[in-house]
């Protein structure tokens, strides 16, 4: 008898742009493995676009970044968060403190959650003082 197989599914909003559709995606052993449209969903109405369809894929995609990377000596290398964070951090500063906040502009993604979009612009609002905020994912 093999190792018990454990799968679920959770209910998720797609990132992919502003219409806010409903899925699960299926997760066997830790692994998103699959999307399923919701059928109760009032946006989509148990339908899903070809990107829905696919949002599942780049979770656990080989190439996804899992490390930050930083440019040294002409090359990228891979470094610790706090080291990378640092260095934002205080080039951050620099570029705000010599050419304004609206010389800082901040550009999202539809791979990330709803929730770390409002992150990002609450920071770029709030914490840098600029409006210039974009977003990858228009209709």
């Amino acid at each position: 008898m093999g190792a018990p197989i454990n799968y679920r599914t959770v209910l998720t909003t797609c990132t992919y742009c502003g219409c806010g559709c409903n899925f699960f995606l299926e997760v066997l052993d830790g692994k998103v493995i699959g999307t399923i449209p919701c059928k109760t969903s009032p946006v989509n109405e148990g339908k899903l676009c070809i990107k829905g369809w696919n949002v599942h894929e780049f979770v656990q995609h080989e190439k996804r970044l899992k490390t930050p990377l930083l440019r040294k000596n002409g090359k990228l290398e891979e470094v610790s968060w706090d080291e990378a964070l640092d260095f934002t951090a205080t080039r951050l500063r620099q570029i705000k403190e010599s050419s304004g906040p609206d010389s800082i502009g901040f550009l999202t993604s539809a791979k990330v959650t709803n929730e770390e979009n409002y992150l990002l612009q609450k920071f770029a609002r709030a914490a840098v003082g600029t409006n210039n905020i974009d977003h990858c994912a228009r209709l």
